[in-house]
């Protein structure tokens, strides 16, 4: 599981097999080995990120089984961006807080 930071500051969660050709789709750079016969770097990149190029890998986490990864890669899309940060800046007791919404009373 991991994740970019865009070229406007949001962030993309995603999980993979090969971080390495993974990041490299995302940017439109890499391996032509890494690219199936017919598709360029662009075809195999999230459309997300192929309009917020170019990014940058501020977290990632190894999991043995893909199916973990991709668990984890919903949990974390689901987080606002200050949960997301306070994770790839290792601050992981800011994150039972930031998790909690806060309800205010009208009138």
């Amino acid at each position: 599981m991991y994740i970019l930071e865009c070229s406007d500051g949001t962030f993309y969660t995603g999980s993979t097999k090969d971080l390495e050709i993974r990041v490299a789709q995302h940017q439109g750079t890499g391996h032509l080995d890494t690219i199936r016969q017919g598709e360029s770097l662009d075809d195999r990149g999230a459309n997300y990120t192929k309009k917020r190029r170019p990014v940058k890998l501020v977290y990632y986490e190894e999991y043995s089984r893909i199916d973990e990864a991709f668990y984890r890669e919903k949990q974390v899309q689901g987080w606002s961006h200050r949960k997301k940060l306070a994770l790839i800046d290792g601050k992981p007791e800011l994150l039972p807080k930031l998790a909690k919404k806060i309800f205010r009373k009208k009138g």
